[in-house]
This record gives C-alpha cells, sequence and structure tokens, in this order.
C-alpha cells in the first residue's frame, strides 16, 4: 500500500485546525483531506473515513484553539531535502529565522562517477540522513517534541534519494505526531527569495537555473505559477558541469565553481561558439548543443584534458583551456539573457505591477550570471533578488521556508498513522512540473524529457480548490 502525501494539494483547513495543530502537536486531527482528491491522485491509498471537522470541536472549542495558536514567530519547522545529490536539513522560524542548516554533500561521489549516480547517492543519503536532521536540532537547541512540523521535498528529483528523506520526514512526524508538508523542489529555490528579503511580494518572475533545471515562470501567488519556458534537453548547471569535467577541471567542489574561476584566465570571445535556439522566438533553453560544441572544441586542439588534469597543465595547454571556459561561459550566459529578456517582456504583458526578478539554484551563485542577469533586470526597471550562495544550492532551509508558506495557508497532511509500516511505499514525483505552459511559451522543438507523470502543482492546487 503507498502512502499518500499530498499536503500541498489538498484544500485548506481551518485555521481552527491548524491552532488545533499548533496548540498540541503530539495528538493527531482527523484527516480533512478530500477523498475526491485522494482517489484521482493517489488510487492506491485506504484512508480510514475522516472524521468530520464539526466532530472534533464545537465552536467554542475552535475559537479557544484559535486564541491558542502561537505567533507565527513562534513556528518551529524542519526541512528535509534529499532530492539530487546533497542531504540537508533545516529549522526555521515562523518568521524566518534560521535556527540550523547542515549540508552533507556527495562531492567525492561526483567527482569518481563523473556525475550523480542514483543508486549510489541513496546509499550516501541513508548513511547520512540520521545524523544530518539530528545535527539541525541539536545546533537549533530543539528535539523533535519542540517542532511545529515537518517539511520535505516530494519531486521533482531522483525518485531513490526522495524516498529516503520521506521516509525520515514520516518517521519523525510519527514519533512526535507532526503535520507533514510536502514541498515542490522548484518552489522552494523560488521562495526563498522570499525569505531573505521581505519585501519580495507577488507577483514576481523567477528564473530558476540548476544542474537539472532551467525554468522560467511567472509567480502570481503561493503555489500559483505559469510556465514561461524551460530546457528543451539539457540545463545549464549539466553543461557547465560536463564543460568542467572535459576540461579536467578539480570537480569535487563543483563543476560550475571550477570553470568559472578557470574562465577568469580566458579570452571570451577566442572561439566562435554558436547562441543556441536564436531561430526559436520563445523563453525555452537548450544547452546540448552547446555541450557537443564544447567537446569538439577540446578535440580539435588535441587537449590530452582525461590524462593531463588541469593542475599539471602546461601554461600553453592552460591557455586554451580557460580559452573554452570563458568563450563556454559568455555564450551559455548569453543564451540566459535572451531568454530572460523575452520572458520579462512576456511577464510584465500578463501582470504589469511586476517589480522583482528573482534568480535561483545553484547556478545563481555564479557571480557572471548574476551580473549579467542584474543588467536584464536593470534595463527593464525590475530589481533582481538572489539568495546568497548557500541558499542557492539546494539546502534544507529553503524547504523549511516554503514549509512554512504553505502550512500558514492551512495546506498539509496530519501526522502518519501510529501504525504506519516502515517499509511503507510513498508517493513520489519525480517529475513533477511546477506550473502550466503559457500559450506562447510552447516549443516545437520540445523532447521527450518533458513527458508528465504528473500534473503541474498549480493545477493540482487549483483543482483542489475548486472541488
Amino acid at each position: 500500500m503507498a502512502a499518500t502525501l499530498l499536503p500541498t494539494l489538498s484544500p485548506p483547513v481551518s485555521r481552527a485546525a491548524a491552532a488545533f495543530l499548533l496548540r498540541a502537536p503530539a495528538k493527531p486531527i482527523p484527516s480533512l483531506h478530500s477523498p475526491t482528491l485522494r482517489r484521482l491522485l493517489a488510487p492506491s491509498f485506504s484512508p480510514a473515513t475522516p472524521r468530520p471537522l464539526s466532530a472534533m470541536s464545537s465552536s467554542s472549542s475552535a475559537a479557544s484553539a484559535a486564541r491558542a495558536v502561537p505567533a507565527r514567530r513562534d513556528l518551529l519547522m524542519l526541512g528535509i531535502e534529499t532530492s539530487c545529490d546533497d542531504t540537508a536539513a533545516a529549522v526555521v522560524r515562523g518568521d524566518g529565522e534560521i535556527l540550523s542548516q547542515v549540508v552533507s554533500s556527495q562531492a567525492d561521489l561526483l567527482a569518481r562517477y563523473g556525475g550523480v549516480a542514483p543508486k549510489m547517492a541513496e546509499e550516501a543519503h541513508a548513511l547520512v540522513i540520521d545524523q544530518v536532521v539530528q545535527r539541525a536540532l541539536d545546533d537549533a537547541n530543539l528535539s523533535g517534541s519542540d517542532l511545529s512540523a515537518v517539511s520535505v521535498t516530494i519531486g521533482p528529483g531522483l525518485s531513490l534519494c526522495l524516498r529516503v528523506g520521506v521516509h525520515k520526514a514520516r518517521k519523525i512526524a510519527k514519533e512526535f505526531g507532526l503535520p507533514i508538508v510536502g514541498v515542490h523542489h522548484m518552489e522552494a529555490h523560488a521562495l526563498v527569495s522570499r525569505l531573505v528579503n521581505k519585501d519580495l511580494d507577488f507577483p514576481f518572475l523567477a528564473l530558476l537555473i540548476s544542474g537539472g533545471h532551467n525554468l522560467l515562470v511567472l509567480a502570481h501567488n503561493l503555489g500559483q505559477y505559469v510556465q514561461l519556458g524551460t530546457t528543451i534537453d539539457d540545463a545549464i548547471g549539466e553543461a557547465y558541469d560536463k564543460s568542467a569535467r572535459w576540461l579536467g577541471l578539480d570537480i569535487r567542489k563543483g563543476g560550475g565553481p571550477a570553470l568559472e574561476e578557470l574562465a577568469l584566465e580566458g579570452d571570451p570571445n577566442a572561439i566562435k561558439f554558436r547562441v543556441p535556439m536564436r531561430q526559436h522566438k520563445d523563453c525555452n533553453f537548450s544547452y546540448a548543443g552547446l555541450k557537443t560544441q564544447v567537446r569538439l572544441a577540446i578535440e580539435s586542439r588535441n587537449l590530452c584534458t582525461n590524462d593531463i588534469p588541469i593542475s599539471s597543465a602546461s601554461k600553453e595547454d592552460r591557455q586554451s583551456r580557460a580559452n573554452i571556459a570563458a568563450s563556454f561561459q559568455r555564450v551559455a550566459v548569453l543564451h540566459l539573457e535572451e531568454r530572460c529578456q523575452r520572458a520579462v517582456e512576456w511577464a510584465l504583458k500578463i501582470e504589469p505591477s511586476i517589480k522583482y526578478f528573482v534568480i535561483s539554484g545553484g547556478v545563481a551563485s555564479n557571480k557572471y550570471v548574476r551580473t549579467r542577469l542584474n543588467h536584464i533586470a536593470e534595463n527593464n526597471g525590475l530589481q533582481l533578488v538572489s539568495p546568497p550562495p548557500s541558499l542557492c544550492t539546494d539546502n534544507g532551509v529553503m524547504i523549511a521556508w516554503t514549509g512554512i508558506e504553505h502550512f500558514v495557508a492551512g495546506r498539509f497532511d496530519n501526522p502518519p498513522a501510529a501504525d504506519e509500516p516502515d517499509d511503507m511505499q510513498y508517493d513520489l514525483r519525480p517529475r513533477w512540473p511546477l506550473g502550466e505552459e503559457y500559450s506562447e511559451g510552447r516549443s516545437v522543438a520540445r523532447s521527450l524529457k518533458t513527458a508528465r507523470i504528473h500534473p503541474s502543482l498549480t493545477s493540482m492546487i487549483h483543482g483542489s480548490i475548486q472541488k
């Protein structure tokens, strides 16, 4: 039997119910989720018949519970992230104060295998998840019983890796009777900027760039997004990582940072790489062709990057590699600039009140990327907002903060049943779009990678509200 995990998809619960949970988190309340939604989205789940809300409390007790709800500052959220190659946990207060942040990197595995090996990544997560979560609690001087709720990434990502985090989150939630918030990984990247910049309000435009994602979205509101553009093949972070590996760089601290550092020594105009997709007047991205251009440039110059790491390269060899790195970075980011300029125009046409342009995700920590995209923002009268580098890469803070936003809105799952087996199969979403496509943004160059296993977060929330 598969366990459902639809907290951000469920109809918002009443303020009285939320107050009851916060007042007495150790006592699970009956399910308030739509049975129709459960049947549609989790057909293998067979919940017990939910007790109606009226049976839980009378109007007088509900009012008493509402008075007992603590200030938002007193809300304590544990966030767990294991969607790819970093095991992360954090505790964040309702007002955004970060009480702890712990990340265990798999950089050595990435360097050894030249990328993420899902089974190896799963085993690495399983080895450290308990220590990472416990240290996050210890650093915050808290125990599980002090928490208000637990949030965890349920997609998109690698199924094997997602399962480790979800299992740990449900284990904690069951032990301490805590509600659970399932978090969309890309929404978390977008919303963490609201923790950093308290003036950032909806609507805003967001560019989310990482090893596996290139996403341009218009954020209308919490859980309401329009996808203006995405990658039709590879993401910019994947292109950075592969190029860094082919150039013989030390990628233990990340291929992107290594290539960015080498590019500072090179001539960005030394090699005339072609800018992708200029013939397509949309906001979608493609980096597979640029990766091929880099590989061919290395081969044509007879650079023995496999046998000679950059640290042992001759002066001439190093300069050639630096020129390739700088030329690649110029074109890779120019592709971002061109698509973002069009996205700004589209977004302002849809929502003229937009004031902010958010960039987040691992690649957003690249200084060259930030500088170039700041020009796009300024030229269009927008303010660029980006989290600090520690919150751009995958982290538990962004999961905890997104969990707080949805929890306050009343979207969460009740604590797991006391008799839930440890080997429960969870409802995960490895491919899970964030928003619905903008009609002008549909690409004629779409690849099979866009096949949808789950409806978008936006459509699921909208559907649950309609019901």
